[in-house]
């Protein structure tokens, strides 16, 4: 069977989701043909995450119902093998893939990409991708989505000579300094000694021992379920496993009577889950005071110092001509950034960003890099960066990876 396949670049500007909704409703008759009658169904996080909710707010198992595990207590790659399956049971004529190797480690990806190969042997792949080292090869037309706009190109070799990502570099004005830099002599930030952590009697992490220095740029990696999570929640305080191990926090063992906004306070913290929490109607300005604050939203007179200081990071990440806009209105990869910025402001001795780079395209992954590199050598403020992804010209001084095993993930350092 000769199939003809679709790949569609996307960027930070692309209206992605009305464009799949387009696809499904048969809106480009003219450029996807033979999709016209067909069933199509859409492969993407988004999905997934409606699916979560469905679980945990109205106990329904959809996706799931075949088995007993709920979709909740499994990895990311369990989550999207189950929903592949889940597809495929309801026989589409075409898959839309929107990014669907997010958050997915090296091996996940690779066994989920084997696995498409097969499938386009009878159905009609749609790629939606933000990366082009995620692009599958196979027989197909390509495009490019501006905006709501796509461009067509004439061969393989146009479209990837027409995507080259030139090199992107942090404005040139420097982190600006914190209003009331965090009093801390403390050079050691976190020490586990010897660390081991199992659950319901499956050993997730064993005999990790890892020191983490004021100024220090870590890259945290290690494949889905190998304990990463576990070992930030540990540094935050959220994991109750953290009573009773040799583990210091900021200068204090776990469980000497320190409580959880004594850690947090030491602590900037970004995942792309945190923008859905910022809902309201808030301005880029208010957006980062908020953060001097630690508050969702800004409910105090801000002083002509904290606007001055907001201004300068606004500047720093060429959004001052926004400063008056409002958050939900700004791209995802901007609310990164700022989220980022926000979480900065008062340089805090740690800096956590758990997968801040998941569904960025290229070029704004590398505009996020570099702003992470930019960071690490202009202030004394230590960094963990947790990503699935070997991230182009990401500069970490050190490597901890978790490796594992049939008794929990053991730890190297490179």
């Amino acid at each position: 069977m000769n199939i003809t396949h679709y790949t569609i670049l996307i960027d930070s500007k692309s209206k992605t989701d009305g464009f799949v909704e387009d696809l499904l409703n048969n809106s480009y008759t003219s450029s996807f043909e033979q999709l016209r009658g067909k069933k199509g169904l859409v492969f993407s996080s988004a999905q997934l995450a409606h699916f979560l909710d469905e679980e945990e707010k109205h106990g329904l198992k959809i996706i799931t119902a075949q088995t007993e595990q709920s979709l909740l207590s499994m990895s990311s790659g369990e989550r999207k093998k189950a929903l592949l399956e889940y597809l495929l049971r309801n026989s589409p004529d075409y898959l839309i893939l929107v990014n669907p190797y997010d958050n997915l480690d090296r091996s996940h990806q690779s066994n989920l990409k084997q696995k498409l190969l097969g499938i386009s042997k009878s159905k009609i792949l749609i790629q939606i991708i933000g990366r082009k080292e995620d692009i599958l090869s196979l027989n197909s037309k390509y495009a490019k989505l501006e905006v709501d706009k796509l461009i067509w190109f004439n061969s393989q070799k146009d479209f990837l000579e027409s995507n080259t990502l030139s090199k992107t570099n942090f404005s040139q004005y420097a982190i600006p300094h914190p209003l009331k830099p965090i009093k801390s002599s403390i050079k050691q930030l976190v020490k586990f000694n010897d660390v081991s952590v199992a659950f319901n009697n499956k050993p997730i992490i064993t005999n990790i021992n890892w020191t983490i220095n004021s100024g220090e740029f870590w890259q945290l990696k290690g494949p889905n379920g190998s304990g990463k999570t576990t070992l930030l929640s540990m540094i935050t305080g959220d994991n109750q496993k953290g009573y009773g191990q040799d583990l210091y926090l900021f200068g204090n063992k776990k469980g000497s009577g320190e409580s959880v906004w004594d850690i947090k306070k030491h602590i900037g913290y970004f995942t792309p889950a945190l923008t859905d929490k910022f809902r309201g109607y808030h301005s880029l300005e208010n957006m980062l005071i908020s953060g001097l604050h630690d508050s969702i939203g800004l409910y105090v007179q801000p002083t002509e110092n904290e606007k001055m200081l907001a201004v300068k990071w606004l500047r720093l990440l060429n959004m001052e001509a926004k400063s008056d806009s409002y958050f939900h209105q700004l791209a995802t990869a901007e609310k990164r950034l700022l989220m980022t910025a926000r979480a900065m402001i008062k340089h805090p001795p740690l800096l956590l960003l758990d997968e801040p780079t998941s569904g960025l395209d290229d070029y704004n992954a590398s505009l996020f890099v570099s702003l992470v590199n930019k960071i690490a050598k202009e202030s004394k403020t230590a960094i963990i960066f947790v990503s699935h992804r070997e991230e182009k010209g990401l500069e970490p001084s050190s490597i901890f990876e978790l490796i594992p095993t049939k008794n929990g993930a053991i730890s190297k350092i490179h």
